[in-house]
């Protein structure tokens, strides 16, 4: 890989995430490359005196855009500008000004689109999203999921998988297999963390010394404490938010991931889980049924099924050899996403030179 400048638009780890994480790895990856990194967060900090502004949501957005939008003349430096995308109003706040930007300036514009809601996001936001899109020399999914989304309106799209980073993470062998369970999504209603919370409530009438740890937070954290405590289920731990750093440590200490999201791309943490060792049950959303395939690298049951869900856990733990093997396989696939299994990809998008052509709906490039 030749190295150049790229300016990484993307979320800082003060909003932990799937994206953030990436952004940080991938950043990290480039640098070792030779590359010089230019890290532009869409969520700057606030001064000290203003920090009490993110507690309210339209004021909170004013200023983060008062200080996002200036810091955006440092692509200006940069020979290729590398945006991470999500869906919605963000795809408006936090990419476009720097898609735009980095066109003005002729500048290779690399859209990174992450969003599990992207099929609903192109279908709805006509005009808010397709002429912009068209702002992109090119398009990188993580997903072949993502990739049949953006085909079915049009776009053709490069398939880069998500990158773990195997050097922070101990595998391990469960031996004996314990029903330590660890969810790590965020409490926002596209991931039900409610329905972990039934399916735990149900597996520990079968195994009242099992345990839960939640780590994350959002939205719904008050709500779900106040389902946990109904539930009178003991052994479910809150977490809050969790470093990047101490996510290896918290892996280690588990067993078993658990997730039911109904919405969904890659996660990040079930490679985080792979790598570590740990089995997988979780809901097939998105390309999570190509990620963990049943019976082969983890267990898939069907969404809004705690019940489901308490009796694939309730498997692993009375058949751990069968455990054993999907977690070995697992951490082979992991291999597909390393960074020297991407790093070509990435090399190619790089070099490339911008396009001056737009992209039409129904066409591909």
């Amino acid at each position: 890989m030749t190295a150049g400048k790229v300016a990484l638009v993307a979320p800082s780890l003060d909003n932990v995430g799937g994206q953030s994480i990436q952004a940080a790895v991938l950043a990290k990856a480039l640098q070792d490359e030779g590359w010089k990194v230019a890290f532009i967060a869409i969520d700057p900090r606030f001064p000290s005196g203003l920090r009490w502004v993110r507690r309210h949501a339209y004021v909170r957005t004013f200023l983060n855009e008062a200080l996002y939008l200036p810091s955006l003349r440092r692509i200006a430096q940069a020979d290729v500008v590398h945006v991470f995308s999500a869906s919605y109003w963000s795809f408006l706040l936090a990419p476009l000004p720097a898609m735009l930007a980095a066109r003005s300036l002729g500048k290779r514009v690399v859209l990174h689109y992450h969003s599990g809601e992207a099929e609903d996001h192109l279908t709805r936001w006509g005009w808010l999203v397709h002429p912009w899109l068209r702002l992109a020399d090119e398009i990188v999914v993580p997903s072949e999921y993502l990739h049949g989304v953006f085909a079915r309106h049009g776009y053709a799209t490069r398939v880069i998988p998500n990158v773990v980073d195997h050097s922070s993470f101990r595998y391990r062998r469960r031996h004996p297999l314990r029903p330590r369970l660890l969810s790590t999504r965020h409490f926002e209603d596209l991931y039900r963390v409610e329905n972990t919370l039934d399916a735990f409530a149900i597996l520990r009438r079968q195994y009242p010394q099992a345990t839960l740890t939640l780590a994350g937070g959002g939205s719904l954290e008050t709500e779900l404490r106040r389902k946990a405590e109904a539930l009178g289920a003991d052994g479910i731990r809150f977490r809050g938010r969790v470093e990047p750093s101490a996510m290896p440590q918290l892996y280690d200490e588990a067993d078993i991931v658990v997730n039911s999201s109904v919405v969904d791309n890659q996660p990040v943490s079930v490679l985080e889980a792979f790598a570590a060792g740990l089995s997988v049950v979780s809901t097939g959303t998105g390309d999570i049924a190509a990620l963990v395939r049943h019976d082969e690298t983890g267990l898939i049951v069907p969404p809004g099924d705690p019940a489901a869900m308490a009796a694939a856990v309730a498997s692993l733990l009375q058949a751990p050899a069968r455990a054993q093997e999907m977690t070995e396989r697992a951490r082979q696939e992991t291999t597909k996403y390393s960074w020297p299994a991407v790093r070509s990809a990435w090399a190619e998008v790089y070099a490339d030179p911008p396009r001056h052509g737009h992209v039409e709906p129904g066409l591909t490039r």
